[in-house]
């Protein structure tokens, strides 16, 4: 008889069996909320299509987004549903991305489904699905702007980048090394406006692939920088005194005269006066 084999076997089964019991309740999802929804505004980006003419359509209008939360664990689901449903929503924030984008404002369904395990086609912790449907809803306005955005300018101080400097109004700006960002299955994933080569000096490859980006709040009209989990962090140099980029926070304010430190590489930051309408 093999005793072993058998008692490797029945091993096996119980942690099998505890394993999904732990995803039954918990759920294996180690990305924050507020992550997918980056990636997800991301990869909604990457639909975009370009019509001519300078013209740009994103040929969706509903967006599903399939999130691992088990029937029982009611407090993972409104954990993940209070963020989602903001506010901002994740309806408007991807109206937002593609204005920013160029695209014409229109209306967006943005739907949230729990899964109680990931799909077998799903190459992340979460899953998108894009769809065109005839009945519409409600179109949502953009928000009333009081002001223009101001412009921000990023130089390069230390690395090597495509350009030694870069200039952006609104939206959002993702900084890394490599321009394109693909996954396992080399789809694209993610686009760095801001790009370090990715065979440059020692500060160069201090920066991570998806390191950072930074948005302008209309809510505190400025732009923050935010740590996106980058290997060898973000921080910024202001007045001597070194301010740490926390990952996952809100960001941080970014002030004209600072330098961001990405790793060992740098940007200095400078914000143009803003200008209110007439």
């Amino acid at each position: 008889m093999d005793i072993a084999g058998k008692a490797r076997k029945l091993e096996r089964k119980i942690s099998r069996t505890v394993d999904a019991a732990v995803e039954e309740f918990m759920g294996k999802s180690a990305t924050a909320p507020i992550e997918i929804i980056h990636a997800v505004l991301d990869r909604a980006e990457h639909e975009i299509q370009e019509i001519g003419r300078g013209g740009r359509v994103f040929p969706f209008n509903r967006v599903r987004v399939h999130l691992v939360a088990a029937p029982r664990d009611r407090e993972g689901r409104a954990r993940l549903a209070a963020v989602f449903d903001g506010p901002p929503s994740l309806a408007e924030r991807l109206s937002s991305r593609l204005r920013s984008a160029g695209c014409a404002a229109r209306a967006i369904e943005a739907v949230v489904v729990f899964a109680r395990r990931r799909g077998a086609d799903w190459v992340d912790e979460f899953h998108v699905e894009f769809d065109r449907t005839d009945e519409l809803p409600v179109a949502i306005a953009p928000p009333p702007v009081a002001a223009e955005r101001p412009g921000i300018k990023l130089s390069v101080v230390t690395g090597i980048a495509d350009r030694r400097a870069y200039t952006f109004t609104g939206g959002r700006v993702d900084v890394g090394r490599r321009a394109e960002v693909v996954d396992r299955r080399h789809r694209l994933i993610r686009t760095n406006h801001v790009a370090f080569s990715d065979d440059g000096p020692d500060a160069n490859q201090s920066v991570s692939r998806k390191h950072a980006h930074i948005e302008f709040s209309d809510a505190d009209r400025c732009y923050r920088i935010h740590d996106d989990r980058s290997a060898h962090g973000t921080s910024i140099v202001r007045g001597g005194r070194t301010i740490k980029v926390a990952a996952g926070a809100r960001g941080t304010k970014l002030e004209t005269g600072d330098e961001i430190a990405l790793g060992h590489a740098r940007l200095r930051v400078t914000i143009e006066p803003q200008k209110t309408r007439g």
